[in-house]
Protein backbone atom coordinates (compact mmCIF):
# COMPACT_ATOMS: atom_id res chain seq x y z
CA UNK A 1 0.00 0.00 0.00
CA UNK A 2 1.46 3.38 -1.01
CA UNK A 3 1.92 6.08 1.61
CA UNK A 4 -0.82 8.71 1.53
CA UNK A 5 0.51 12.19 0.70
CA UNK A 6 -1.27 15.39 1.63
CA UNK A 7 -2.61 17.14 -1.50
CA UNK A 8 -0.94 20.41 -2.46
CA UNK A 9 -4.31 22.18 -2.37
CA UNK A 10 -4.72 21.16 1.27
CA UNK A 11 -1.26 22.45 2.24
CA UNK A 12 -1.84 25.68 0.32
CA UNK A 13 -5.12 26.23 2.16
CA UNK A 14 -3.50 25.75 5.56
CA UNK A 15 -0.51 27.98 4.81
CA UNK A 16 -2.73 30.72 3.37
CA UNK A 17 -4.93 30.72 6.47
CA UNK A 18 -1.85 30.84 8.70
CA UNK A 19 -0.40 33.75 6.76
CA UNK A 20 -3.63 35.69 7.22
CA UNK A 21 -3.26 35.29 10.98
CA UNK A 22 0.45 36.14 10.91
CA UNK A 23 -0.40 39.36 9.08
CA UNK A 24 -3.20 40.18 11.54
CA UNK A 25 -0.73 39.83 14.41
CA UNK A 26 1.77 42.13 12.64
CA UNK A 27 4.44 39.43 12.56
CA UNK A 28 7.20 39.14 9.97
CA UNK A 29 6.74 35.39 9.99
CA UNK A 30 6.68 32.28 12.16
CA UNK A 31 9.16 29.45 12.69
CA UNK A 32 7.60 26.02 13.19
CA UNK A 33 9.49 23.18 14.91
CA UNK A 34 6.95 20.76 16.44
CA UNK A 35 6.38 17.64 14.34
CA UNK A 36 2.57 17.86 14.48
CA UNK A 37 2.61 21.45 13.23
CA UNK A 38 5.35 20.72 10.70
CA UNK A 39 3.24 17.98 9.20
CA UNK A 40 0.14 20.16 9.15
CA UNK A 41 1.83 22.92 7.16
CA UNK A 42 4.26 20.85 5.04
CA UNK A 43 2.91 17.30 4.61
CA UNK A 44 6.12 15.72 5.92
CA UNK A 45 7.74 14.99 9.29
CA UNK A 46 11.49 15.47 9.18
CA UNK A 47 14.25 16.95 11.35
CA UNK A 48 13.54 20.42 10.07
CA UNK A 49 12.30 23.94 10.61
CA UNK A 50 9.62 25.73 8.63
CA UNK A 51 9.54 29.48 8.10
CA UNK A 52 6.15 30.84 7.13
CA UNK A 53 6.42 34.52 6.11
CA UNK A 54 3.58 37.01 6.35
CA UNK A 55 3.55 36.89 2.55
CA UNK A 56 5.43 34.83 0.03
CA UNK A 57 6.44 31.19 -0.22
CA UNK A 58 7.34 29.26 2.98
CA UNK A 59 10.82 27.81 3.36
CA UNK A 60 11.29 24.28 4.69
CA UNK A 61 14.89 23.60 5.75
CA UNK A 62 15.67 19.94 6.48
CA UNK A 63 18.57 18.37 8.33
CA UNK A 64 17.35 14.79 7.78
CA UNK A 65 15.95 13.44 5.52
CA UNK A 66 16.06 16.02 2.74
CA UNK A 67 15.14 13.55 0.02
CA UNK A 68 12.12 12.19 1.86
CA UNK A 69 10.97 15.70 2.64
CA UNK A 70 11.12 16.60 -1.04
CA UNK A 71 9.22 13.43 -1.95
CA UNK A 72 6.43 14.08 0.56
CA UNK A 73 5.97 17.85 0.74
CA UNK A 74 4.48 19.95 -2.08
CA UNK A 75 6.19 23.14 -0.83
CA UNK A 76 8.22 25.02 -3.43
CA UNK A 77 11.25 25.93 -1.30
CA UNK A 78 12.82 22.88 0.39
CA UNK A 79 16.51 23.20 1.23
CA UNK A 80 19.15 21.52 3.41
CA UNK A 81 20.57 22.96 6.61
CA UNK A 82 23.10 21.84 9.19
CA UNK A 83 22.74 24.17 12.17
CA UNK A 84 20.18 26.64 13.52
CA UNK A 85 22.89 29.30 13.18
CA UNK A 86 22.34 29.06 9.42
CA UNK A 87 18.66 30.06 9.63
CA UNK A 88 19.11 33.82 8.96
CA UNK A 89 21.34 33.21 5.94
CA UNK A 90 19.05 30.49 4.57
CA UNK A 91 16.04 32.76 4.82
CA UNK A 92 18.04 35.72 3.50
CA UNK A 93 18.71 33.79 0.30
CA UNK A 94 14.96 33.88 -0.34
CA UNK A 95 14.69 37.59 0.44
CA UNK A 96 13.47 37.22 4.02
CA UNK A 97 15.65 39.56 6.07
CA UNK A 98 13.24 41.42 8.36
CA UNK A 99 12.92 39.68 11.73
CA UNK A 100 11.48 42.19 14.17
CA UNK A 101 8.58 40.02 15.37
CA UNK A 102 8.69 36.23 14.94
CA UNK A 103 6.03 33.71 15.96
CA UNK A 104 7.09 30.57 17.85
CA UNK A 105 5.32 27.57 19.39
CA UNK A 106 6.06 28.77 22.92
CA UNK A 107 3.69 26.24 24.49
CA UNK A 108 6.11 23.44 23.57
CA UNK A 109 9.50 25.07 22.83
CA UNK A 110 12.03 24.12 25.55
CA UNK A 111 13.69 27.03 27.36
CA UNK A 112 17.20 26.06 26.24
CA UNK A 113 16.13 26.14 22.59
CA UNK A 114 14.27 29.39 23.16
CA UNK A 115 17.45 30.94 24.51
CA UNK A 116 19.49 29.56 21.63
CA UNK A 117 17.15 31.09 19.06
CA UNK A 118 17.22 34.40 20.93
CA UNK A 119 20.97 34.51 20.26
CA UNK A 120 20.35 33.78 16.58
CA UNK A 121 17.72 36.56 16.36
CA UNK A 122 18.98 39.01 19.05
CA UNK A 123 16.88 41.96 17.88
CA UNK A 124 13.63 40.06 17.34
CA UNK A 125 10.60 39.97 19.61
CA UNK A 126 9.35 36.40 20.11
CA UNK A 127 5.56 36.02 20.03
CA UNK A 128 3.60 32.91 21.04
CA UNK A 129 1.95 31.69 17.84
CA UNK A 130 0.67 28.41 19.35
CA UNK A 131 -2.86 29.68 20.19
CA UNK A 132 -3.24 30.72 16.55
CA UNK A 133 -2.06 27.32 15.31
CA UNK A 134 -4.41 25.48 17.66
CA UNK A 135 -7.35 27.57 16.49
CA UNK A 136 -6.56 27.00 12.81
CA UNK A 137 -6.07 23.27 13.29
CA UNK A 138 -9.32 22.95 15.28
CA UNK A 139 -11.42 23.52 12.14
CA UNK A 140 -10.98 20.46 9.97
CA UNK A 141 -11.35 20.45 6.19
CA UNK A 142 -13.51 17.81 4.46
CA UNK A 143 -10.24 16.05 3.59
CA UNK A 144 -9.24 15.84 7.26
CA UNK A 145 -12.70 14.75 8.37
CA UNK A 146 -12.57 11.82 5.96
CA UNK A 147 -9.19 10.79 7.36
CA UNK A 148 -10.64 10.78 10.88
CA UNK A 149 -13.62 8.81 9.58
CA UNK A 150 -11.19 6.26 8.12
CA UNK A 151 -9.43 6.06 11.47
CA UNK A 152 -12.76 5.51 13.26
CA UNK A 153 -13.50 2.68 10.84
CA UNK A 154 -10.23 0.97 11.76
CA UNK A 155 -10.82 1.08 15.51
CA UNK A 156 -14.44 0.08 14.97
CA UNK A 157 -13.36 -3.09 13.16
CA UNK A 158 -10.88 -3.84 15.94
CA UNK A 159 -13.60 -3.54 18.59
CA UNK A 160 -15.88 -5.79 16.55
CA UNK A 161 -13.12 -8.42 16.45
CA UNK A 162 -12.72 -8.62 20.25
CA UNK A 163 -15.21 -11.49 20.80
CA UNK A 164 -13.06 -13.68 18.54
CA UNK A 165 -10.12 -13.61 20.98
CA UNK A 166 -11.34 -12.44 24.40
CA UNK A 167 -11.37 -15.38 26.80
CA UNK A 168 -11.54 -15.98 30.53
CA UNK A 169 -8.15 -16.16 32.25
CA UNK A 170 -6.16 -14.25 29.65
CA UNK A 171 -3.99 -11.37 30.85
CA UNK A 172 -5.02 -7.79 30.21
CA UNK A 173 -1.75 -7.17 28.38
CA UNK A 174 -2.42 -10.18 26.15
CA UNK A 175 -5.85 -8.83 25.24
CA UNK A 176 -4.34 -5.40 24.62
CA UNK A 177 -1.73 -6.88 22.28
CA UNK A 178 -4.34 -8.73 20.24
CA UNK A 179 -6.55 -5.66 20.05
CA UNK A 180 -3.64 -3.47 18.98
CA UNK A 181 -2.72 -6.00 16.29
CA UNK A 182 -6.21 -5.65 14.83
CA UNK A 183 -5.59 -1.91 14.41
CA UNK A 184 -1.96 -2.18 13.31
CA UNK A 185 -2.71 -4.53 10.44
CA UNK A 186 -5.31 -2.03 9.21
CA UNK A 187 -2.91 0.92 9.22
CA UNK A 188 -2.59 2.27 12.77
CA UNK A 189 0.72 4.17 12.83
CA UNK A 190 1.39 3.18 16.45
CA UNK A 191 2.01 6.72 17.66
CA UNK A 192 -0.59 8.85 19.42
CA UNK A 193 0.51 12.44 20.05
CA UNK A 194 -0.44 14.71 22.92
CA UNK A 195 0.61 18.35 23.03
CA UNK A 196 0.31 18.52 26.81
CA UNK A 197 3.64 18.30 28.61
CA UNK A 198 4.75 14.97 30.07
CA UNK A 199 1.53 13.03 29.49
CA UNK A 200 3.29 10.17 27.69
CA UNK A 201 0.06 8.72 26.37
CA UNK A 202 0.23 5.11 25.23
CA UNK A 203 -1.98 3.87 22.40
CA UNK A 204 -4.87 3.24 24.74
CA UNK A 205 -6.15 1.45 27.80
CA UNK A 206 -7.39 -2.07 28.55
CA UNK A 207 -8.71 -2.72 32.05
CA UNK A 208 -10.80 -5.48 33.56
CA UNK A 209 -12.81 -5.31 36.73
CA UNK A 210 -11.12 -3.67 39.70
CA UNK A 211 -7.92 -2.80 37.77
CA UNK A 212 -9.81 0.21 36.37
CA UNK A 213 -9.66 1.78 39.84
CA UNK A 214 -5.87 1.94 39.78
CA UNK A 215 -4.98 5.67 39.70
CA UNK A 216 -2.75 7.15 37.02
CA UNK A 217 -0.91 10.39 36.30
CA UNK A 218 -2.59 10.55 32.89
CA UNK A 219 -5.34 13.14 32.55
CA UNK A 220 -8.04 10.60 31.84
CA UNK A 221 -10.91 9.15 33.90
CA UNK A 222 -9.52 5.59 34.04
CA UNK A 223 -5.96 4.71 34.94
CA UNK A 224 -5.04 1.03 34.97
CA UNK A 225 -1.98 -0.53 36.56
CA UNK A 226 0.21 -0.71 33.48
CA UNK A 227 2.92 -3.35 33.20
CA UNK A 228 5.54 -1.46 35.22
CA UNK A 229 5.90 1.50 37.55
CA UNK A 230 7.72 3.38 34.78
CA UNK A 231 4.57 3.26 32.64
CA UNK A 232 1.75 3.33 35.22
CA UNK A 233 -1.20 3.31 32.88
CA UNK A 234 -3.27 0.88 30.86
CA UNK A 235 -3.23 -2.89 30.61
CA UNK A 236 -1.44 -4.84 33.31
CA UNK A 237 -0.85 -8.38 34.52
CA UNK A 238 -4.34 -9.01 35.89
CA UNK A 239 -6.23 -12.04 34.59
CA UNK A 240 -9.64 -11.38 33.07
CA UNK A 241 -12.50 -12.98 35.00
CA UNK A 242 -16.12 -13.76 34.30
CA UNK A 243 -18.91 -11.31 35.09
CA UNK A 244 -16.71 -8.21 35.10
CA UNK A 245 -16.47 -5.25 32.77
CA UNK A 246 -13.66 -5.41 30.24
CA UNK A 247 -12.96 -1.81 29.30
CA UNK A 248 -11.13 -1.13 26.00
CA UNK A 249 -10.45 2.56 25.34
CA UNK A 250 -8.06 3.36 22.50
CA UNK A 251 -7.00 6.05 20.16
CA UNK A 252 -6.48 5.10 16.55
CA UNK A 253 -4.15 7.10 14.31
CA UNK A 254 -4.34 6.41 10.58
CA UNK A 255 -2.53 8.69 8.13
CA UNK A 256 -1.77 10.99 11.04
CA UNK A 257 -5.36 11.61 12.17
CA UNK A 258 -6.80 10.41 15.47
CA UNK A 259 -10.12 8.89 16.42
CA UNK A 260 -10.96 7.84 19.97
CA UNK A 261 -13.37 5.12 21.05
CA UNK A 262 -14.32 3.06 24.11
CA UNK A 263 -16.35 -0.14 24.17
CA UNK A 264 -17.29 -2.52 27.00
CA UNK A 265 -17.15 -6.32 26.92
CA UNK A 266 -18.09 -9.00 29.43
CA UNK A 267 -17.63 -12.74 29.65
CA UNK A 268 -20.87 -13.71 31.36
CA UNK A 269 -23.14 -11.05 32.87
CA UNK A 270 -22.69 -7.66 34.52
CA UNK A 271 -24.37 -6.51 37.71
CA UNK A 272 -27.51 -4.40 37.45
CA UNK A 273 -25.56 -1.42 38.87
CA UNK A 274 -23.02 -1.59 36.06
CA UNK A 275 -25.72 -1.97 33.41
CA UNK A 276 -27.63 1.02 34.77
CA UNK A 277 -24.44 3.09 34.80
CA UNK A 278 -23.81 2.17 31.16
CA UNK A 279 -27.34 3.27 30.27
CA UNK A 280 -26.67 6.51 32.16
CA UNK A 281 -23.53 7.10 30.10
CA UNK A 282 -25.50 6.59 26.89
CA UNK A 283 -28.17 9.01 28.13
CA UNK A 284 -25.59 11.68 28.98
CA UNK A 285 -23.98 11.33 25.56
CA UNK A 286 -27.35 11.59 23.79
CA UNK A 287 -28.35 14.68 25.81
CA UNK A 288 -25.05 16.38 25.01
CA UNK A 289 -25.48 15.63 21.31
CA UNK A 290 -28.96 17.14 21.36
CA UNK A 291 -27.74 20.23 23.23
CA UNK A 292 -24.72 21.15 21.10
CA UNK A 293 -25.36 23.67 18.35
CA UNK A 294 -22.89 25.71 16.28
CA UNK A 295 -21.45 28.31 18.63
CA UNK A 296 -22.19 26.45 21.86
CA UNK A 297 -19.46 27.29 24.43
CA UNK A 298 -17.23 24.31 25.17
CA UNK A 299 -18.05 24.33 28.89
CA UNK A 300 -21.77 23.70 28.38
CA UNK A 301 -21.52 19.95 27.54
CA UNK A 302 -19.42 19.46 30.68
CA UNK A 303 -21.83 21.38 32.91
CA UNK A 304 -24.76 19.45 31.44
CA UNK A 305 -23.02 16.11 31.99
CA UNK A 306 -22.26 16.92 35.62
CA UNK A 307 -25.85 18.03 36.21
CA UNK A 308 -27.25 14.82 34.73
CA UNK A 309 -24.84 12.59 36.65
CA UNK A 310 -25.86 14.30 39.90
CA UNK A 311 -29.56 13.97 39.12
CA UNK A 312 -29.10 10.24 38.55
CA UNK A 313 -27.25 9.85 41.85
CA UNK A 314 -23.99 8.94 40.12
CA UNK A 315 -21.93 12.10 40.54
CA UNK A 316 -19.48 10.48 42.98
CA UNK A 317 -18.58 7.81 40.40
CA UNK A 318 -18.49 10.04 37.34
CA UNK A 319 -15.29 10.67 35.34
CA UNK A 320 -12.86 9.11 37.79
CA UNK A 321 -12.53 6.96 40.88
CA UNK A 322 -12.75 8.61 44.30
CA UNK A 323 -10.39 11.61 44.42
CA UNK A 324 -8.82 10.88 41.02
CA UNK A 325 -11.45 12.56 38.87
CA UNK A 326 -10.89 14.52 35.69
CA UNK A 327 -12.64 17.82 35.01
CA UNK A 328 -13.69 17.38 31.40
CA UNK A 329 -16.20 15.33 29.42
CA UNK A 330 -14.59 15.48 25.96
CA UNK A 331 -11.72 16.77 23.89
CA UNK A 332 -10.80 17.71 20.36
CA UNK A 333 -9.12 15.16 18.09
CA UNK A 334 -6.95 15.52 15.00
CA UNK A 335 -3.20 15.25 14.59
CA UNK A 336 -3.12 15.26 18.39
CA UNK A 337 -5.55 13.75 20.89
CA UNK A 338 -5.83 16.91 23.00
CA UNK A 339 -6.83 19.50 20.42
CA UNK A 340 -9.50 22.18 20.74
CA UNK A 341 -12.23 22.16 21.88
CA UNK A 342 -11.81 20.89 25.45
CA UNK A 343 -15.18 20.41 27.15
CA UNK A 344 -14.48 21.69 30.66
CA UNK A 345 -15.80 24.30 33.08
CA UNK A 346 -14.66 27.82 32.31
CA UNK A 347 -13.65 27.14 28.71
CA UNK A 348 -15.71 29.32 26.40
CA UNK A 349 -14.32 28.14 23.06
CA UNK A 350 -17.29 28.07 20.66
CA UNK A 351 -17.93 24.66 19.12
CA UNK A 352 -17.88 25.41 15.40
CA UNK A 353 -18.64 23.42 12.24
CA UNK A 354 -15.56 21.45 11.21
CA UNK A 355 -14.43 20.75 14.77
CA UNK A 356 -13.86 17.07 15.54
CA UNK A 357 -14.00 15.75 19.07
CA UNK A 358 -14.55 12.77 21.36
CA UNK A 359 -17.16 12.58 24.11
CA UNK A 360 -16.48 10.12 26.94
CA UNK A 361 -19.02 9.89 29.78
CA UNK A 362 -17.73 7.16 32.09
CA UNK A 363 -18.36 5.77 35.57
CA UNK A 364 -15.93 3.99 37.88
CA UNK A 365 -16.91 1.73 40.76
CA UNK A 366 -14.88 -0.58 42.98
CA UNK A 367 -15.83 -3.46 40.66
CA UNK A 368 -14.77 -1.72 37.45
CA UNK A 369 -15.24 0.99 34.85
CA UNK A 370 -18.07 1.38 32.39
CA UNK A 371 -19.14 3.97 29.86
CA UNK A 372 -18.79 5.00 26.26
CA UNK A 373 -16.60 7.13 24.01
CA UNK A 374 -17.28 8.13 20.44
CA UNK A 375 -15.79 10.50 17.89
CA UNK A 376 -17.85 13.25 16.27
CA UNK A 377 -17.67 16.08 13.78
CA UNK A 378 -19.60 19.30 14.32
CA UNK A 379 -21.77 20.29 11.36
CA UNK A 380 -24.08 23.22 10.66
CA UNK A 381 -26.90 21.10 12.12
CA UNK A 382 -25.13 19.64 15.15
CA UNK A 383 -22.74 16.74 15.89
CA UNK A 384 -22.48 13.78 13.51
CA UNK A 385 -21.04 10.42 14.54
CA UNK A 386 -17.69 9.47 13.08
CA UNK A 387 -17.64 6.27 15.15
CA UNK A 388 -19.63 3.44 13.64
CA UNK A 389 -19.51 0.57 16.17
CA UNK A 390 -22.83 -0.11 18.00
CA UNK A 391 -23.11 1.57 21.42
CA UNK A 392 -23.74 -1.64 23.35
CA UNK A 393 -22.13 -3.90 25.91
CA UNK A 394 -20.85 -6.97 24.07
CA UNK A 395 -21.49 -10.14 26.07
CA UNK A 396 -19.50 -13.30 25.48
CA UNK A 397 -20.84 -16.53 26.90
Amino acid sequence: MALKLTPKSEIDRRVSRFQEKITEQLLDGAIILLNSDLFYFTGTVQNAFLFVPASGEPVLAIKKSLQRGKNESPLKHIVPFGSPKEIPSILGAFGYTKFEKIGWELDVLPVNLYQRYQKIFPKAEFIDISPTIKTIRAIKSPYEIELIRDSASVIGKAHLAVPSFLREGMLEIELAALFEAEMRKRGYSGCCKMRSFNQDLFLGNTCSGYSATAPSFLDGPIGGTGVSVTHPHGAGWKKISRNEAVYIDYTCVVNGYTSDQTRIFCIGELSSRMVKAFEAALFIESEIIKAIKPGTPAEEPYLLAMKLAEEMGLKDNFMGYQEDKVKFIGHGIGLEVDELPIFAKGLKTPILPGMTFALEPKFIFAEGAIGIENSFVMTEHGPDYLSMTPNVITYIK
